[in-house]
């Protein structure tokens, strides 16, 4: 039986002006389901600022896309596999990265990476939860790892948070970008009597009822859920789909993702304005007796269905043939506007393909939570005696430390177009064959900051996002957004997901950047309690030539300035969290006019090349930012904190605030670097120099932290050491 609610079955049954069957209830289950319906959330999701220059193709389809110019365009995307990763780590996970990359091919795109955000319980000590937390750690990075390395598509970068709010669970995120000539681009269209063929793996009883699994809490292990990832076929698959697009035999196409061939169908029969009718006994089935609301259901992964013309249909024939690909004849296209589901001729589901595609809105309560006002104040810690020591812990936090562990197992050079590896800049760059233009992208997010204040947080996920593609060299040119929450019933956490929303829409606006994708993910909890508000934006770049690519790597003898304001905004950062394990203050704030002038400067000092290497500040605050650039460059560095333009209470809110909008900048030419500065009216000043073999902070005569490179650097690797 399908999962509606008494209200959405009466919706259904009224408007079929019929009593609805199982197996009707069943497919309009799936696609009614949270996750595929996203029935709480689609009326706030319009407010989005969607359109731009550079905006081919917004949100709602399978994936965004930007025109980089010459006939060239960049599609994104990214997706969720939470509660299937949680039951099974690393199936979970792969086929969370099959996923999304059939939603970049789906596009007529061919994906060149991968991008992966982690949320995680705290993996230090000897607790269960700990033991636990590691597992789930380690095997999701080996699903995404194997699933990336055995088709060829290179995993570019990421980010990876640990919090408590996480027991017994975890989000994976995984997002791609892809790259192909606009004209190739599949438009999705068809005529009466076009066939639909559905290509690639069998459909078996794996993922059966995957979509409603992942639309309410995690209270039971449905391993029946989670399906199986075939990396291989889903290569043979991108090839296929590659070589039957450039000649010209498919007129749509569409992956099969959650809900199986309930969603798949019924949303391209709606887009597409037309009738499909299908026979359910020509499906590839895996197992024998299936029903056909499994068959319909199922979620057996690297699925395709093409849409193509009588005339085109031998020649997609011979493609998916030369690759070994099974595929069959599913249905054809029809004059009226129905999905008409047959198994051996019988009519087994008839209804409106409009009707099924859109699911009534869910009316969400909302209310702002008790607990943000007495997590407002807290009592400030005492400064610890030596600095340098809570430094070092700061840098062994495996949410700050290297994550070296994890993208070492990744092929991140596969497809010879990473410019900027995992570890060397604040973003991902990759070439693109056309003239010299490159692409950046980078997922950031703050669960601790967005539990705090939601509305701050999310501005802080977006100014982060922007201010890491800006150090790599790139104009921002588009984001999409990923907002995953526990139930949206619970009013209070639906009033968090309203803020979040709010943010996006205030930040994009003012900085004129364009939504182009995204996905929601509510019931995010398990029977522990919910999870924190966990936003995760992915921001895109581009760069017109290849000398303004800019890393993080300190050189000596550097000069290294400063640009933006350091606040005692201590609320949600690591110091606290982390280091005194307090919970609570005020958050950063983001002003946006800052904001878009710290990163627009900095970005002209790049272009200019005046910057030698440039870093953003964020969690941990600028004592780690520039120690991930000495780190990197094997060179010690000495700060006078004086020189920091601050308002600051005390020296460790200096050294470990979490303050947005702020960039540091190393030249080998600090007096051009202050001339253009001053000229652009931000605030900056110079603050030290890279040298010498320890990372040296002093305050007027006194030095408050003096740590040998060496230590710092054995902190920063320490998460190698965790995971063995």
């Amino acid at each position: 039986m399908g999962v509606l609610t008494k209200h959405e079955l009466d919706y259904l049954e009224r408007s079929l002006k019929r009593k609805a069957n199982e197996t009707e209830q069943d497919i309009v289950g799936a696609e009614w389901s949270e996750h595929c319906s996203y029935k709480s959330s689609k009326n706030y999701l319009r407010q989005l600022p969607t359109k731009g220059i550079r905006v081919v193709v917004g949100p709602g389809y399978d994936a965004g896309v930007l025109d980089i110019g010459n006939g060239y365009v960049i599609t994104v995307h990214i997706e969720s596999h939470n509660h299937p990763s949680a039951v099974e780590p690393f199936g979970g996970a792969a086929t969370g990265v099959g996923g999304v990359i059939r939603d970049i091919m789906s596009m007529g795109t061919r994906p060149i990476a991968v991008l992966d955000a982690l949320r995680f319980a705290p993996i230090k000590g000897a607790s269960k939860l700990s033991m636990k937390s590691r597992w789930l750690f380690k095997n999701v990075v080996k699903g995404i790892a194997d699933y990336g390395n055995c088709i060829g598509i290179p995993t570019v970068g990421g980010e990876v948070e640990f919090d408590e709010s996480f027991n017994d669970y975890c989000l994976v995120d995984v997002a791609s970008i892809g790259f192909g000539r606009k004209q190739d681009i599949v438009a999705n269209q068809a005529d009466v009597g076009d066939v639909l063929v559905l290509a690639g793996g069998s459909t078996g009883r794996d993922g059966i009822h995957g979509a409603s699994f992942a639309s309410k809490a995690l209270d039971a292990e449905n391993r029946s859920a989670v399906q199986i990832p075939d990396p291989f076929l889903e290569k043979l698959l991108l090839e296929a789909t590659m070589e039957a697009i450039r000649a010209g035999c498919v007129k749509g196409i569409k992956d099969l993702g959650g809900g199986g061939l309930s969603c798949c169908l019924s949303e391209t029969s709606d887009s597409l304005g037309k009738g499909f009718d299908v026979e359910l006994s020509n499906v590839n089935a895996r197992e024998g007796g299936m029903t056909p609301a499994e068959l319909m259901i199922s979620e057996s992964q690297e699925r395709m269905l093409y849409v193509t013309s009588n005339e085109k249909l031998p020649a997609l024939k011979s493609v998916l043939d030369k690759y070994e690909i099974r595929y069959s004849i599913l249905g054809t296209v029809q004059e009226h506007q129905d999905l008409v589901v047959r198994n051996s001729g019988g009519v087994v589901a008839s209804m409106p393909s409009h009707l099924v595609a859109h699911a009534p809105l869910a009316e969400r309560s909302s209310r702002r939570p008790k607990y943000l006002d007495a997590l407002k104040s807290v009592k400030r810690p005492a400064v610890p005696s030596d600095l340098g020591m809570a430094f070092l812990s700061l840098l062994a936090d495996p949410t700050i430390a290297s994550k070296r562990w994890v993208y070492n197992q990744y092929d991140h050079e596969v497809g010879i177009r990473t410019v900027i590896k995992p570890g060397m800049g604040d973003a991902a760059v990759l070439r693109l064959n056309t003239d010299d233009k490159l692409v950046a992208i980078k997922l950031d997010g703050n669960s601790k900051h967005c539990y705090l204040d939601p509305y701050q947080g999310t501005l802080g996920c977006l100014s982060e996002g922007r201010r890491n593609v800006i150090c790599t060299g790139a104009e921002p040119i588009g984001v999409v957004d990923h907002l995953q929450f526990a139930s949206p019933e619970d009013p209070e956490v639906f009033w968090t997901f309203t803020q979040a929303v709010k943010a996006i829409v205030d930040y994009c606006n003012f900085i004129e950047i364009p939504v182009v994708g995204g996905k929601v993910s509510f019931y995010n909890e398990t029977a522990k309690g919910p999870i924190k508000p966990s936003i995760v934006m992915g921001t895109l770049g581009l760069i017109e030539n290849l000398s303004h690519v800019t890393k993080t790597t300190l050189s000596s003898g550097d000069s290294i300035f400063i640009i933006g304001h350091t606040a005692s905004e201590m609320g949600g950062s690591e110091y606290y969290e982390y280091l005194h394990g307090i919970t609570g203050g005020a958050v950063p704030k983001v002003d946006l006019e800052q904001d878009r002038h710290n990163g627009d400067a900095t970005l002209k000092v790049i272009r200019d090349r005046l910057a030698r290497s440039v870093h953003d500040c964020s969690k941990g605050g600028l004592a780690v930012a520039l120690a991930e650039m000495a780190i990197a460059g094997r060179t010690g560095l000495r700060i006078d904190l004086d020189a920091i333009p601050n308002s600051c209470k005390s020296p460790d809110d200096l050294l470990f605030s979490e303050s947005h909008s702020r960039y540091i900048v190393a030249t080998s030419k600090p007096d051009q670097v202050r001339s253009f500065l001053s000229s652009e009216g931000v605030v900056f000043d110079q603050i030290g120099r890279a040298e010498g073999t320890t990372l040296e902070f002093s305050k007027g005569r006194n030095r408050i932290v003096n740590l040998p490179l060496g230590k710092a650097e054995a902190a920063y690797y320490s998460l190698e050491e965790t995971m063995k």
